[in-house]
């Protein structure tokens, strides 16, 4: 589904954003696309027209803790309040507004999400176990 839940080849679209806009993401099939929107707790979408533009999605117990991934935004369109939309329609999502602590991961993005109220946090550590 697209804007407005009007038909559309959303999976494609999202598969043609990360390919293009999201280093982590770039392999990720149709299959998996699906699988991961089926296991996430809120999804957000920005479109301009037919154009899929930004993404983002979360995780939830919905209270305690969240997660916030793979938020993504056309990097034609960077810089014009495109992530800040995704990350705000995020935290307003009925599940994430009242969770009492909520993660993020960003490699290159920190400084984008600390305006957003987001922190660094010591002596936490982030540890990965890879399959």
């Amino acid at each position: 589904m697209g804007a407005g839940l009007r038909p559309t080849r959303g999976l494609l679209k999202l598969r043609r954003l990360f390919q293009k806009h999201a280093f982590w993401a770039q392999q990720r099939s149709d299959a998996e696309l699906r699988r991961m929107l089926r296991g996430s707790d809120v999804v957000v979408s920005l479109w301009r027209g037919k154009r899929l533009v930004g993404f983002g999605r979360a995780s939830t117990d919905g209270i305690y803790r969240a997660v916030l991934w793979d938020i993504v935004v056309a990097g034609d369109l960077q810089g014009r309040g495109l992530g800040r939309q995704v990350v705000e329609a995020l935290l307003s999502a009925p599940s994430l507004r009242n969770v009492e602590r909520l993660y993020l991961m960003t490699t290159n993005s920190a400084g984008f999400y600390h305006q957003l109220g987001f922190r660094n946090v010591d002596p936490q550590q982030l540890l990965i176990r890879s399959t």
